[in-house]
């Protein structure tokens, strides 16, 4: 059977690669708003005049920056498993199970949030002080302050940073398919082993997953120059 046949055919394993990809940008899509919204939490907290607070984050963002994203998720998919066998336990309910989805994206997430922090420390400190002065001047309080006049130059600066983090993202949904989650690697795995075609059905994985950081990069490209307009 010739390679076409074998991805488009009526037997063909092109439609269970092209379920894997949904799958795929389904787990980053979902990801992606936890992980850089708990990114600049942790970002903000690490700016507290509070030294517990801060020593807290740096913590966190230094064990989840240290060990391996695979790592990772097998601290969260199953640490996640054992508190809710232990809570149902104590509530009397039981059969209760992480779906490996929830815990890829949680795990994730928390991934992310660790090194998105980063980039956003470094937009917070690139705002000028005399934004924060300006915007209590004309009576703003600290919440109408940060949303209107301090978070629009924030995605602007995050953006380069956010978007290489999206696009290592993408690409760190493959660990996922260590929990039986059918994504594009694990579709890709699973025609390799019925068809003894390794090479094709990798090579088909390989190059959707770069179609979709080239489409990454363009729309990267997009956000970041309508958010320059009006900046030198």
């Amino acid at each position: 059977m010739n390679w076409f046949s074998l991805l488009f055919g009526p037997n063909g394993w092109g439609g269970l690669l092209l379920e894997g990809a949904v799958v795929t940008i389904l787990l980053a899509v979902t990801t992606m708003p936890f992980g850089f919204g708990g990114g600049l939490a942790l970002a903000i907290a690490k700016l507290s005049p509070n030294p517990a607070v801060r020593a807290f984050c740096e913590a966190y963002t230094t064990f989840f920056r240290g060990i391996p994203d695979l790592l990772s998720l097998f601290i969260v998919y199953f640490g996640l498993q054992a508190l809710i066998d232990k809570v149902s336990k104590l509530l009397g309910f039981g059969g209760l199970e992480v779906h490996a989805f929830v815990a890829g994206v949680i795990a994730l997430a928390v991934v992310v949030a660790a090194y998105s922090s980063e980039v956003w420390i470094a937009a917070l400190k690139a705002v000028p002080r005399g934004q924060h002065e300006a915007a209590q001047a004309l009576g703003l309080d600290q919440r109408r302050t940060f949303v209107l006049v301090v978070m629009p130059q924030l995605i602007r600066i995050a953006l380069p940073g956010l978007g290489n983090i999206w696009t290592i993202l993408l690409k760190e949904t493959s660990l996922i398919s260590t929990l039986a989650v059918m994504d594009l690697l694990r579709a890709a795995s699973e025609a390799s082993r019925n068809t003894t075609r390794p090479i094709l059905f990798y090579s088909a994985a390989a190059a959707i997953y770069l179609v979709f950081s080239i489409l990454s990069n363009v729309v990267q490209g997009k956000l970041e120059r309508r958010a320059n307009r009006g900046f030198a």
